[in-house]
């Protein structure tokens, strides 16, 4: 194995078998950015985890990634949850930040 090769084939190489831990990092989206797809989809981490690092690499996805937080955010508001939907709005700040393709969208916070 070079130093060239991909971090996911150093892995698989050093380890079996792929932890949360290890997707989460090869996923290119924060923790809290998948929890905020794990509420909106209704699925366990590791789903969410792979979902994410889908939509973050194709043309529509981080729109729709976008619209999950914000949709969660309208969840929150909704039942009043305010504390919630307030850390929700920081996870979108940051998403934007680092994908400013989702602040061209139309959908905004």
């Amino acid at each position: 194995m070079d130093a060239s090769s991909p971090p996911w084939r150093r892995l698989l190489e050093e380890k079996a078998m792929l932890t949360l831990d290890d997707v989460i990092a090869l996923s290119d989206l924060t923790e809290d950015e998948i929890d905020a797809i794990v509420e909106h989809e209704h699925c366990p981490e590791i789903v969410a985890a792979e979902l994410g690092n889908y939509l973050v690499h194709s043309p529509d996805g981080v729109p729709m990634l976008k619209r999950m937080i914000l949709e969660d955010i309208a969840a929150a508001e909704g039942r009043e949850d305010y504390k919630h939907a307030l850390k929700l709005r920081l996870v979108l700040r940051h998403f934007v930040e680092t994908y400013p393709e989702a602040d061209a969208t139309k959908a905004s916070a």
